[in-house]
């Protein structure tokens, strides 16, 4: 990979990681459409951090007041049983990280072969699309992350583990599960981005190795397009918020659609290998 390559790709990753899209997807998809090598999952991973390191830094505030509120948590043996918001939320991000974890481990070898399939991703674009279509009109929109409950934690927490398999969306699963369970869509989004967090950094670090081994893209590539996510995806998330405090996620549905069904065309046609 050039650094020319690394440089798109990296804003890629930043621009898609947080908007219901699925940055997996478009890490697959543009350098086919390129004519590019498939970067890989661990490519993938490592990116993430670039973008997860946007979100610490956007919610840092939050991040550290929860931080404290667990703590004191921990220290006083409250635990989920504590009377401060923070600390219960604090409590519920971890818990709603053990599945994405777990089926992490167990499906890494289809993470990285039979998922990076373009006509899974293709499938996955068009139908989480229109998931994220049903879940806003069906949502009552009347929680905040104030109500949030472990029971609904961990169901989020295994939304979002449907990420696993690339043109789902991290994000739009996770919203997608939160607007169900009755969150407005900023409660729905924000928690979505918090939930991230250790999942992204974990995985990460965990295929550090494998980004920076001789099979990989390389590190200077990769420490590059590293940090352009994490440039890009501070703004993609800065305007997100901004954007679906009054909007609707339907254009982000439009687009998975008419994506997915273009991959479908292209592939059809011998355009593009889906493998």
């Amino acid at each position: 990979m050039n650094i020319f390559q690394a440089s798109v790709l990296g804003i890629v990753q930043g621009l898609t990681e947080f908007l219901p899209v699925s940055s997996s997807a478009h890490l697959r998809v543009v350098p086919a459409l390129l004519g590019w090598d498939d970067p890989g999952a661990a490519f993938t991973a490592v990116t993430q951090i670039g973008t997860e390191a946007a979100v610490l830094i956007y919610f840092r505030h939050d991040l550290i007041r929860m931080a404290r509120a667990w703590w004191t948590s921990l220290r006083e043996r409250t635990f989920l049983r504590s009377t401060d918001p923070d600390a219960r939320l604090a409590w519920y991000v971890a818990l709603g990280t053990v599945p994405i974890g777990v089926l992490g481990l167990l499906l890494e070898d289809l993470i990285e072969s039979s998922f990076r399939d373009l006509r899974v991703t293709a499938t996955m674009l068009i139908v989480i699309g229109l998931g994220l279509l049903v879940a806003e009109r069906m949502g009552n929109a009347r929680k905040q992350t104030e109500d949030m409950t472990l029971r609904d934690a961990i169901t989020l927490g295994f939304a979002q583990a449907l990420a696993l398999i690339p043109g789902v969306s991290r994000s739009g699963a996770t919203i997608s599960g939160g607007l169900l369970l009755g969150y407005d869509r900023v409660a729905a989004t924000r928690f979505a981005f918090l939930l991230a967090i250790p999942a992204v950094v974990l995985s990460g670090l965990f295929k550090l190795p494998d980004a920076f081994g001789g099979d990989g893209p390389g590190w200077g590539a990769t420490l590059l397009a590293t940090a352009l996510a994490f440039v890009t995806g501070y703004a993609a998330i800065a305007w997100l918020l901004r954007y679906i405090s009054k909007n609707s996620f339907l254009p982000f549905v439009i687009y998975r659609v008419a994506l997915g069904l273009l991959l479908w065309v292209l592939i059809g046609q011998g355009v593009l290998s889906p493998v």
